[in-house]
């Protein structure tokens, strides 16, 4: 009996084995906390914001790292896919979804579609051959042409996270919801690209094979974006029939969580474009779930989301800050190459971004314009040259297709390989310091202040989570459009419904929400009563004839 005693305290009191994943969770909790510190306090710099915060600390302290290890290492951890795609990269797309103005988005749909898809094609199609025509002159190694073909699908994928740092849904809504929904369908198209391209046989191209790629790609875009949606209905008609929140609100913001990480993960498994699923699942969870919960479940829900949102984002550049200096990789492409190759092997990926950039930007801009019949709806000029620029930057995205391609855990021995990843690293860390730190300013200078007014007035609306409990507290039930952030309302004659006639494919799709949708799965104005379930006194019930 004694000796279970002294075996069990033996086995409490026991000091855990691994203390490396001890020290490094403890010094990246420690960073995070750093650089929530400093990016409160750089909040109204103009220049910097958290993304790129969090990348300088994680830059100084792989340094403070290499030079205590004797130059042996400069991280604690290993950059691993894994690690990316399936913990950090699902709450940062989910939040996205959860918090974007759905009508700016909707209205945009087809130009975000343009650019995130046919964008993408053109601008792997210009990489692809600019790097088969360059990179392959500069003598780096034994590339394939998959590899060149890789290449334009990793440098296709924009920084989509670092977009949420740099421009603001609140006081540019059309431009956000350009180059952010842009950027959340960039990324799927450039990870089914890639992925295509490994499973691709180049010794045997086909018109038919090409066909039989394009409809794959369809194909795998609505069934993404279907998985998403249904998602999200499943979890509205749950908690509509069920209603959790009579017990514990807890039940409610888990089973919230949940569903959604469960879609990203089902989408995975079942090879679909988890980004999409997981975005979409976010957008109509925001329509109809969340008016299901109770009010306390919705403050926390709105809150928990952007909170795991944030920290992942912070982690993420950390991570790819302390990463970047890893000497491994340096040290091979040092003793292989000389330092101009290597600047000129950087130097010539950058231009074939900004070149690939431009070439469907500007042309796609036109076609838009074309279809738009207000100038209200229409890119201008200047416009088109903010989301040329802010669509520069390359992230962790690039970084875990680079790895994937030219790496083996994380680790690489060839030349070529290691040369590729290291100019990887470098075009990321060049585009989302300079590129980065210049978006607020030039959006200052060619979108200026004076003229949000009209914008953030007529086109943005808070029925997003982030801002609807502020917007219901202030107007009645009956009067305003609500959903539309817009006072309209319902015309009082014949004469005035003519003259401002409401027959739109919002209004039929507001017809068909309200008569069908929101009675099954729920949402404003049919959340379920149930004896003895909370009240939410501050927060009135709208009547279900809403426009």
């Amino acid at each position: 009996m004694m000796g279970l005693g002294a075996a069990a305290g033996m086995a409490l009191g026991d000091p855990p084995a691994d203390y490396s994943s001890i020290a490094a969770v403890g010094l990246f909790v420690t960073l995070m906390c750093v650089c929530i510190v400093v990016g409160h306090l750089l909040e109204e710099n103009r220049w910097m914001n958290e993304s790129i915060t969090a990348l300088f600390i994680g830059l100084g302290t792989g340094a403070i790292i290499l030079f205590a290890s004797s130059g042996k290492h400069s991280r604690v951890l290993v950059f691993s896919e894994d690690l990316f795609f399936i913990y950090l990269l699902p709450p940062i797309i989910f939040n996205a979804g959860f918090q974007v103005k759905k009508k700016q988005f909707f209205r945009n749909f087809i130009t975000i579609t343009l650019f995130g898809a046919v964008g993408t094609l053109i601008s792997f199609t210009v990489i692809s051959l600019g790097a088969l025509g360059l990179i392959s002159r500069l003598n780096i190694g034994a590339l394939e042409l998959g590899d060149y073909l890789a290449l334009g699908a990793i440098f296709s994928a924009t920084d989509s996270v670092c977009t949420l740092q740099v421009l603001s849904q609140d006081e540019t809504p059309f431009l956000y919801s350009l180059v952010f929904g842009e950027g959340v369908v960039n990324d799927a198209t450039s990870v089914v690209l890639f992925n295509a391209i490994q499973n691709f046989d180049l010794g045997n191209i086909s018109t038919v094979k090409l066909l039989q790629f394009i409809g794959s790609f369809l194909y795998l875009f609505s069934t993404s974006t279907i998985l998403g949606v249904a998602a999200g209905l499943l979890s509205a008609y749950i908690i509509k029939k069920l209603y959790f929140g009579r017990h514990s609100t807890d039940r409610e913001v888990s089973i919230m969580m949940l569903m959604a990480y469960l879609s990203y993960m089902l989408a995975e498994l079942l090879d679909l474009s988890g980004i999409l699923t997981v975005f979409f699942c976010g957008i109509v969870m925001s329509h109809y779930t969340w008016h299901n919960v109770t009010e306390s479940s919705r403050v926390t829900t709105k809150h928990a989301f952007a909170t795991l949102s944030f920290i992942a984002e912070t982690f993420l550049f950390l991570y790819v800050g302390m990463d970047a200096l890893d000497i491994e990789k340096w040290k091979i492409v040092g003793q292989t190459y000389s330092p101009v190759k290597s600047i000129a092997l950087s130097s010539t990926i950058l231009a074939l971004v900004l070149v690939s950039r431009a070439a469907f930007v500007f042309p796609l801009s036109f076609l838009s314009n074309l279809t738009k019949k207000t100038p209200e709806g229409k890119i201008s000029f200047k416009q088109q040259v903010i989301v040329w620029w802010a669509g520069l930057m390359r992230g962790a995205v690039s970084i875990a297709l680079a790895y994937n391609k030219f790496t083996r855990s994380g680790h690489t021995q060839q030349p070529s390989n290691a040369i590729m990843v290291t100019s990887t690293i470098t075009v990321v860390l060049f585009s989302t310091m300079v590129f980065g730190l210049l978006t607020k300013p030039l959006i200052r200078l060619l979108n200026p202040p004076r003229h949000l007014s009209r914008e953030t007035s007529t086109l943005s609306e808070p029925s997003s989570p982030k801002s609807f409990l502020e917007h219901l507290a202030a107007n009645s039930p009956g009067h305003p459009d609500l959903e539309n952030g817009i006072s309209i309302r319902r015309p009082a004659s014949l004469r005035l419904l003519l003259v401002s006639p409401t027959r739109s494919v919002h209004h039929y799709w507001r017809k068909f929400d309200n008569g069908f949708m929101r009675p099954v799965f729920g949402g404003r104005g049919f959340v379920p009563f149930v004896p003895g379930s909370p009240t939410e006194s501050s927060v009135p019930l709208l009547t279900g004839n809403e426009n």
